[in-house]
């Protein structure tokens, strides 16, 4: 859907019900809840929480309980490339036969494109390019709404801001993602699946993650008053009834210190307004129990992350200086220069490709004493003696098997591993699951958290917040801003970087 349309139409859910098969687990429970087909919505939850799978319930891929409708057709993001050998505008053809070559070349200008990309097999674009030329193609279709699965992977800081800006001026989309920068900067409605529900709010990220704190802050304000005012009307109803009953039993005779029968009625009037005020307590405190029950439902955790880094001898754990690095013939970066020193931050920057996840793999070959294959590398690159190193790659998806048996061949603490992951909110019952069943941000944790487990003298971390949720990531950067280990990092998230960066080198 571009700009120019100006219908509006409505996507409804009602009665959303949904888990997998031999799942215990519910997904979706009686969800009911409805958007506007030219809204610009940013999806956000938790890792897990089901948000790939909603995109696949939108387009009729799943069987489910209840109902949805809508007047437009669903396009999604990435969309499949089957032969990636072939020219772009092939590409372009097979997702859309009907498109207008003017129309692809505005949309294609607006994303900041090169002319010289038609004809170039679609592999040899960048990810960047790949991401936009996708987007492109896929805005043409009109009236369709477009479902944008975590566009921001992979993608460095330069792109990210010319994909945002191509959003900002589109609509009719659903984007997931977990940049906050780039939500902030393209939405204007935010559809977020809760722990209980799913909520739809007006507004971009920053403006919903307010008004949840402070939900959030005037609940658990709430909930602690409702536990003072329960024990209060649980102790008074006890109170009460033990006078009742004391009542009631002179009334009876069994009190033979009351043995004038003209008093009779009076103990029973007395008795029986005790009994009513013992009820109206009761009473009240079963109100403020059903209203404490309705609180707290949407907390997320902010577990702290704790950390032990190891503490080296030495205080320049790594020098680099006017360092070259090249494959063969191409130079991949040069005159690169800097040191890491205990509590450092160090954020390569640049955009993809200009050689940061190279240096990474070439300070890991130093470390180890070897060479990384196929690099060449000229000027300086030391590290400090017996440096002990924790990676985390951008790549997860090698990890099979048994998380417990990853745990093992990691020579990892199996219940800190554990504690890790719960505090990411890493479900329990995902613990027996094979790790191919995991989702691309769970299995993401997994790594995260053999990091934060190991007492490294340097955390080398490369991408690292590729498919993770806003609410890890913000766990994340709160212990390394408290524990400040020494690390070398590659991200592109700018609010995280900004944050946990003490020096910035850009490539």
């Amino acid at each position: 859907m571009t700009e120019e349309c100006e219908c509006m139409s409505r996507i409804s859910v009602e009665g959303l019900t949904f888990c997998y098969d031999g799942s215990y687990e519910t997904i979706f429970e009686d969800v009911s809840f409805a958007i506007d087909t030219d809204w610009k919505l940013g999806l956000i939850g938790r890792n897990g929480r089901g948000k790939t799978t909603f995109l696949k319930l939108l387009q009729g891929e799943l069987e489910y309980r209840g109902r949805i409708s809508a007047s437009v057709e669903f396009d999604y993001f990435p969309y499949e490339v089957k032969n990636r050998q072939k020219n772009t505008i092939e590409i372009v053809e097979e997702i859309y036969p009907g498109y207008e070559f003017w129309e692809l070349c505005r949309e294609w200008s607006w994303l900041g494109g090169a002319d010289d990309v038609w004809f170039r097999p679609f592999e040899s674009l960048s990810n960047g390019e790949q991401t936009k030329m996708l987007l492109a193609v896929l805005f043409l279709k009109e009236n369709n709404f477009l479902l944008i699965d975590e566009p921001t992977n992979h993608l460095d800081e330069e792109t990210r801001a010319v994909v945002c800006a191509y959003l900002k001026r589109k609509r009719g989309f659903l984007a997931v993602s977990h940049d906050r920068a780039f939500l902030d900067g393209c939405i204007d409605h935010v559809l977020a699946i809760n722990r209980s529900n799913i909520e739809v709010a007006a507004g971009n990220f920053s403006s919903w993650w307010e008004n949840k704190r402070r939900r959030d802050a005037f609940e658990l304000a709430e909930n602690e008053r409702l536990k003072k005012d329960i024990k209060r009307l649980s102790s008074a109803a006890r109170q009460a009834e033990g006078w009742a009953d004391k009542i009631e039993s002179a009334k009876i005779g069994r009190d033979t210190s009351q043995k004038d029968g003209a008093n009779r009625d009076y103990i029973g009037e007395k008795s029986r307004r005790m009994q009513q005020r013992r009820k109206n307590l009761e009473r009240r405190r079963e109100q403020e129990l059903a209203k404490k029950q309705s609180l707290l439902q949407n907390i997320e955790s902010e577990q702290e992350l704790r950390m032990e880094c190891a503490v080296h001898h030495k205080q320049t754990l790594l020098t680099v200086r006017d360092l070259t690095l090249s494959y063969g013939s191409r130079t991949l970066c040069a005159d690169v220069s800097f040191e890491v020193h205990p509590g450092d931050c160090i954020v390569l920057a640049g955009q993809n490709g200009s050689g940061k996840s190279s240096l990474l793999r070439a300070v890991l070959a130093a470390a180890q004493g070897n060479v990384s294959a196929g690099l060449t590398a000229e000027g300086i690159l030391e590290t400090a003696c017996g440096l002990k190193i924790s990676y985390v790659p951008q790549d997860a998806h090698g990890l099979s098997g048994s998380l417990r048996d990853y745990i093992r061949e990691a020579e990892a603490d199996e219940t800190l591993f554990m504690q890790f992951l719960r505090k990411l909110d890493f479900p329990r019952s995902h613990f027996e699951k094979r790790m191919e069943e995991f989702s691309e941000g769970q299995r993401k944790k997994v790594l995260l958290a053999r990091s934060l487990c190991e007492r490294a003298h340097l955390y080398i971390w490369d991408e690292p917040l590729n498919f993770i949720d806003i609410f890890s990531r913000m766990q994340l950067e709160e212990a390394l801003v408290k524990y400040r280990p020494a690390m070398l990092l590659v991200e592109h998230d700018a609010a995280f970087t900004g944050r946990v960066g003490t020096q910035i080198v850009h490539f």
